[in-house]
């Protein structure tokens, strides 16, 4: 006869962790994962979007993705990671007879953080390739002086929150009428050398919720459009 095995349940084995978003924003929970261990949480990728910080339902749009530093607890304490503009919204802001001018630019902040950053500016009509140039240029420009003069965090809000896009949009219309100006997608590359991850409590967030949505300028910026041909 052969014996009886008992099959161990694992999910049983395992508990949840309310992942939490950095304190630059709000340090509100965006999700929960099983572990059971919390250090196997450790570099583990959460995905959220900007509307589950800011309860704002126009920012469904824009994906962000927070990697895991720290336990504190039953929390997973978090750093961000990179963000991105969903698929569906990029298409739509796609028009006929329009210029689409990219810029990709690898950035360091202030404070040694390394990152890639990439802009967007959505014309009104079609433009020359010589006015796409200056426009990239002025996009350059203004990411590298941001980085330079801001710490990763302030950075990383300016970048997600609108403020780099709005300065890019009021210098690029002097060249032409743009429709839509924004950083669409950004990554973490690397952190200092003096940043370690450990299992450490982490220290209470420095600002709420609500002084993320007050503090906040759009994350997009607008101009009435022409009538299409």
């Amino acid at each position: 006869m052969s014996k009886s095995t008992r099959v161990k349940d694992k999910w049983r084995s395992k508990k949840w962790y309310a992942v939490v978003a950095p304190h630059y924003f709000g340090g509100v929970e965006i999700g929960a994962i099983p572990a059971d261990e919390p250090e196997k949480l450790l570099g583990r990728v959460v995905e959220a979007t900007l509307y589950d910080i800011t309860q704002d339902f126009s920012h469904q749009y824009l994906k962000l993705y927070f990697q895991v530093v720290n336990i504190d607890g039953k929390r997973a304490l978090t750093i961000f990671k990179g963000h991105e503009y969903s698929r569906d919204y990029l298409r739509s802001l796609i028009r006929r007879k329009t210029t689409k001018v990219d810029g990709t630019f690898n950035v360091t902040t202030k404070d040694g953080y390394k990152m890639r950053v990439a802009a967007a500016a959505f014309t009104l009509t079609r433009i020359k390739t010589s006015q796409e140039r200056a426009i990239r240029a002025i996009m350059k420009k203004i990411i590298e002086e941001k980085a330079s003069a801001l710490t990763f965090e302030q950075f990383v809000q300016e970048a997600v929150l609108g403020k780099i896009a709005s300065d890019i949009y009021n210098e690029a219309k002097k060249i032409t009428p743009l429709r839509h100006v924004g950083i669409r997608k950004s990554k973490l590359l690397s952190k200092p050398e003096i940043e370690t991850v450990s299992v450490v409590k982490a220290p209470e967030s420095e600002i709420t919720v609500d002084e993320v949505v007050s503090n906040e300028s759009s994350s997009e910026t607008e101009v009435q459009e022409g009538s299409e041909e």
